[in-house]
């Protein structure tokens, strides 16, 4: 039997390091120690394991069989030829979009469930990857605003939230996922495994059936400045060889700015949920038609 991995807590109230395991060889009964401070921290980070392609996907194959596109990617500011983008290209707008604290894939029907990050190369200064607790977010809320959230839902759009920091993209499929979906997903999560409560949304979120527009983008950004603050927040400075996995159904994050001349090339899995916990009914674009939400919450369902 193997020895099971120590995990230190982070200073704030999710996230621990991990030390003792190799994740090139990770048995049962290891994954069993992994799994269960993966749902009691949110965010775990082992230093210096220097995964390959390979060895990455098989570690992220142990958080679900689900992977969206192929296992592992690159999050990366730099083109295969060694070149740095610019805000021409896909890439590097959607990689500055990352700079807004998000949750990734509620923009598609079927949101993820884990994320995980590698180290590859690293700029000097900044490009920190910072999470955020919307377990203890929602723990913190007041009686009267913990009641107002339940039962709200919001519209989700990739292309939305881009274009709300001025980057219009060229094509109508990014991810794989269609401009015109929207689906509609609670403010409120309960997770599947630990039955905790967490506030669901990022800046993808907008649209709130039964408010107006305007409303809904204040209420939305008011509760999103408020709950990714100390303690319920942790920046990872990186260093090459580092992964950090998170739960994606109860963490949101968000990448630092740095200079852009130097590369971040940062190796990505992306598990998917499963369907019975994490997949939405998709409608139109209500504002990108030019409706209001509430216009469209009956068709939306």
């Amino acid at each position: 039997m193997s020895n099971a991995p120590a995990f230190a807590p982070i200073d704030a109230t999710l996230g621990a390091v991990a030390t003792g395991v190799d994740l090139n060889d990770v048995d049962d009964d290891t994954w069993a120690h992994i799994h269960a401070a993966f749902l009691r921290y949110g965010v775990l980070v082992f230093p210096g394991q220097h995964l390959s392609d390979e060895a990455q996907r098989t570690f992220a194959y142990r958080f679900g069989d689900r992977m969206e596109g192929r296992a592992t990617g690159r999050v990366s500011n730099q083109r295969r030829d060694g070149t740095i983008t610019t805000e021409k290209d896909e890439a590097f707008r959607l990689q500055r979009g990352n700079e807004g604290w998000h949750i990734d894939s509620t923009y598609m029907p079927l949101a993820a469930k884990a994320g995980m990050l590698s180290a590859l190369k690293v700029p000097p200064a900044g490009g920190q990857t910072e999470f955020a607790d919307m377990r203890a977010a929602w723990d913190a809320l007041d009686d009267a605003t913990q009641t107002k959230l339940t039962g709200l839902r919001a519209y989700h759009s990739l292309y939305r939230s881009q274009r709300k920091i001025g980057f219009v993209h060229s094509t109508d499929q990014l991810y794989g996922f269609h401009t015109k979906g929207a689906p509609l997903r609670p403010l409120v999560k309960r997770h599947p495994e630990t039955g905790r409560n967490a506030i669901y949304a990022g800046r993808h979120a907008y649209g709130i059936p039964g408010m107006g527009a305007a409303e809904a983008e204040k209420f939305l950004s008011d509760l999103m400045a408020w709950a990714c603050q100390p303690p319920r927040i942790y920046s990872h400075n990186w260093q090459v060889g580092d992964l950090a996995v998170w739960d994606n159904r109860c963490v949101m994050h968000r990448a630092a700015p740095y200079d852009t001349n130097h590369p971040r090339v940062l190796q990505s899995s992306r598990v998917s949920g499963d369907p019975a916990t994490e997949l939405a009914p998709t409608s139109v674009d209500p504002l990108a038609e030019g409706f209001e939400p509430q216009a469209s919450a009956q068709a939306a369902g």
